[in-house]
């Protein structure tokens, strides 16, 4: 069984800075992309940052210049260091990840359990 297990969340005051971290953990082959959403009370999931196996990122608009996704590969760890955070972006962070388990088997989507992000004003 796979398992993605995040870390970092906590309460900081805006402008402040936070490093989530998403360990993947279990029988993993490989990695595919992994990535960070939020949702906030009241608010649909939205994507925040997604990283590919190449390294590549890519970001919601509202992070770009803020927030920066990297990867470990030979941990199967995902990490967003958020600076300069704002009271909107308050919310659950989830990680998630897009696996395969063995060779032959197709890619799986994995989602972290989330852990709350608090900014105050």
């Amino acid at each position: 069984q796979v398992q993605l297990v995040e870390s970092g969340g906590g309460l900081v005051q805006a402008g402040g800075s936070l490093r989530l971290s998403c360990a993947g953990s279990g029988s993993i082959f490989s990695m595919n992309a992994m990535g960070w959403y939020r949702q906030a009370p009241g608010k649909q999931r939205e994507l925040v940052a997604r990283i590919i196996s190449s390294g590549m990122p890519n970001y919601a608009d509202s992070v770009k210049g803020r927030f920066t996704i990297s990867r470990d590969n030979a941990k199967n760890t995902v990490y967003l260091q958020m600076n300069s955070l704002k009271p909107e972006d308050t919310a659950v962070y989830y990680c998630n990840a897009i696996l395969k388990t063995t060779y032959s088997q197709g890619y799986l989507e994995v989602w972290g359990q989330g852990t709350l992000v608090i900014v105050s004003s």
